[in-house]
């Protein structure tokens, strides 16, 4: 059967230049936070992860590398994807237990081809990145993806694999599409949005490999576990595993989140997504949200329904908008494994708070969100936050305190946010909050 593009494990679609502003700044040691997840909730997860595609075509058995696995890098490659993969191999090798390693051969079991954004959307449009077995260059996969090779579902056993990541990205969407694509290319293959504390969900709130995430990559390569399993071979081999590399989720009380429907996912992904028009996106938000209660749902994803609300009303309705990042915030706040989608909601509530020159508000929430957006090394996001911070501090009238965390925030921006243009634009959007300030550029 060939290959169809639903069935291609991509990361969705949301440049080293010389610069006037301040060096980019990044991350040095991982702080991953241990999942808090029943091991029984981490084996129907695994399962789910690992035995299916994103389009919910199943897997006739479990697939990964024997061996140690080399990866090797082709292409113009930016410095930021070298050192993110540097640090991205240490932490597999020590937090997941794989025993992976670069190299410069040509047989390198996984080859992450650095390719401009042009051309990943002309295979997968609405695509970042992608993944796909039994080819390694883009000339090989132009002349194998309509054909059984590059399909998973035939797969026995993986032996050779491609990653296409977009190198004229900003460094973080690089080493965004790194982390989730590799982790796919070693192991799960599907999304679940039922998972709030991983990258194996595309809400794209997590953007670096999680707690969550290298166990579940530890219990793929876990020697109980072998190629040709079928899923209930997998199913019975699980609990042993588990109890043995994760006894503190032995006594976790599971919580059975119930699988997502079809109709929630397409909804919201037309309403995030690329492609529709305004009414079309507000339309499907609100059958998200319609969806999510007669779901009865009360966890990360009726939050994330208000929050996609809210992004879309904003410039039409804002205080309407303030209202679905406030119920967005309360269904977060009573999830487990939810602070990051806190911070994002807390950058929204922020910059209300900002317009409505309440800068002693705008502080109060930014503080606890800016630790967080730190540990989950989302500089896009904490130089935002730091951005708004600034004008906060602006409103109260500590300027001297403003200006230095706006350049502070700066080098995060680079980072985040790749260019002058695209760091330069971010501040004059913040600042043009500021009431005092307008739409006057402040660098």
């Amino acid at each position: 059967m060939p290959v169809s593009p639903g069935d291609t494990p991509s990361r969705a679609a949301s440049v080293s230049v010389e610069s006037s502003l301040p060096g980019i700044k990044v991350f040095s040691v991982p702080r991953p936070v241990p999942t808090r997840a029943s091991n029984i909730d981490i084996a129907r997860d695994f399962l789910d992860l690992s035995l299916q595609l994103e389009s919910g075509r199943d897997l006739p058995m479990l697939t990964r590398f024997e061996g140690p696995i080399s990866v090797r890098v082709t292409g113009k490659v930016p410095t930021s994807l070298a050192t993110d993969l540097n640090r991205l191999l240490h932490r597999l090798r020590t937090e997941a237990g794989i025993d992976i390693a670069l190299t410069s051969g040509a047989a390198a079991n996984v080859t992450i081809n650095a390719v401009p954004r042009s051309t990943i959307r002309k295979y997968l449009p609405q695509a970042a990145c992608f993944v796909v077995p039994n080819v390694s260059t883009l000339d090989e996969y132009r002349f194998a993806r309509h054909t059984r090779v590059v399909n998973w579902t035939r797969l026995t056993r993986r032996e050779k694999v491609a990653i296409f990541l977009p190198v004229d990205s900003s460094p973080q969407e690089v080493r965004d599409c790194l982390h989730e694509e590799l982790a796919q290319a070693l192991g799960p293959l599907n999304d679940l949005y039922r998972l709030p504390d991983s990258v194996f969900n595309d809400d794209n709130v997590h953007t670096v490999l999680t707690g969550f995430d290298m166990l579940i990559l530890r219990t793929y390569y876990d020697g109980a576990l072998r190629n040709g399993m079928s899923r209930s071979q997998v199913a019975a081999r699980l609990p042993g595993i588990l109890a043995r590399i994760h006894p503190q989720g032995e006594g976790q009380p599971p919580r059975h989140l119930a699988s997502t429907p079809r109709a929630w996912i397409d909804a919201v992904q037309e309403a995030l997504g690329p492609g529709a028009s305004p009414p079309q996106r507000t339309a499907a938000a609100t059958r998200a949200l319609q969806i999510a209660s007669a779901m009865g749902w009360s966890d990360h994803r009726r939050g994330f329904s208000h929050y996609a609300m809210g992004r879309l009303l904003q410039s039409s309705d804002p205080n309407g908008a303030q209202q679905q990042f406030s119920l967005a915030d309360r269904y977060f706040a009573a999830a487990p494994g939810t602070e990051l989608h806190r911070a994002y909601t807390a950058s929204q509530m922020a910059a209300h708070a900002i317009t409505q020159n309440q800068p002693d508000q705008a502080l109060e929430i930014l503080r606890p969100a800016l630790e967080i957006a730190a540990r989950y090394e989302n500089a896009a996001l904490l130089s935002t936050l730091m951005l708004l911070s600034a004008e906060a501090l602006d409103l109260s009238g500590r300027v001297s305190e403003g200006r230095e965390v706006r350049m502070d925030s700066l080098g995060w921006a680079r980072y985040g946010f790749g260019p002058d243009w695209a760091v330069r634009a971010k501040v004059r959007e913040i600042g043009a909050l500021n009431p005092l300030k307008g739409t006057r550029s402040q660098i």
